[in-house]
């Protein structure tokens, strides 16, 4: 009797799943369609009170690249929001003219806590000479993190105004702070020598090398004195 021959099976090989599609960002997400827009269309997102704290970030960031002093008010209005500030000062910043040395020294009246501090901080990026006298106050802030926020933003003018200013207060701050006002006086003679005032810088040096400097200040600064003189004794 004759076997009877069964049908080979086959194993089917189960269908690869498909390709998730990419998850397309809610329109208030869409960062595209922000960066195309002109400098005029960016202002207005920013006063725009149905805009998102995306949107308005956004529009900041691409104020820091195509911005001008028009962009001042509608980025200034923005300090004093604690989810916001950073960005609009990142657009602040790089912004040509004077409209934002304005704003941002306005700003120094009216903030208080960190967005003062970052105020600060950006006056300091921006070497606003105009900024020293109010800065020079800011250095007896009870706030130590305001007080050194200004020494730093005076060491980064590095101009004679300044320089004078952290001299004064190198013998009435205390720690932290005089700590802060030591390292913006090395930064402050550093651009007094770069900018051609040597007298002053290696009376700035000098002064910073005397007791009470802390102690990395002053070896810094018997540096910077030695270099300045090796400098000078080398042939042209």
């Amino acid at each position: 009797m004759q076997a009877t021959q069964q049908p080979a099976q086959t194993t089917q090989q189960p269908a690869a799943p498909k390709p998730k599609p990419k998850p397309v960002p809610p329109p208030e997400f869409q960062a595209a369609k922000i960066i195309a827009l002109d400098e005029a269309g960016l202002i207005a997102l920013l006063a725009d009170p149905k805009a998102t704290a995306f949107q308005k970030a956004k529009a900041c960031q691409r104020l820091a690249s195509i911005g001008t002093e028009k962009a001042a008010p509608a980025l200034a209005a923005l300090l004093a929001d604690p989810q916001l500030a950073h960005y609009a000062r990142w657009g602040l910043e790089p912004l040509p003219g004077q409209a934002a040395d304005l704003a941002l020294r306005n700003a120094l009246r009216k903030l208080k806590g960190r967005l003062l501090v970052g105020a600060i901080s950006s006056i300091g990026v921006r070497r606003d000479a105009g900024a020293v006298d109010a800065l020079a106050r800011l250095l007896n802030s009870t706030d130590p993190e305001v007080a050194s926020a200004a020494a730093a933003a005076l060491g980064s003018i590095g101009n004679a105004q300044a320089a004078k200013a952290l001299q004064n207060a190198l013998g009435r701050t205390k720690e932290p702070v005089r700590a802060a006002v030591a390292r913006a006086g090395l930064v402050c003679a550093e651009r007094l020598l770069a900018e051609g005032s040597r007298d002053q810088a290696l009376a700035f040096y000098d002064l910073l090398t005397r007791s009470g400097t802390p102690k990395p200040v002053r070896l810094a600064a018997m540096h910077g004195i030695i270099a300045a003189e090796i400098s000078l004794s080398r042939p042209r």
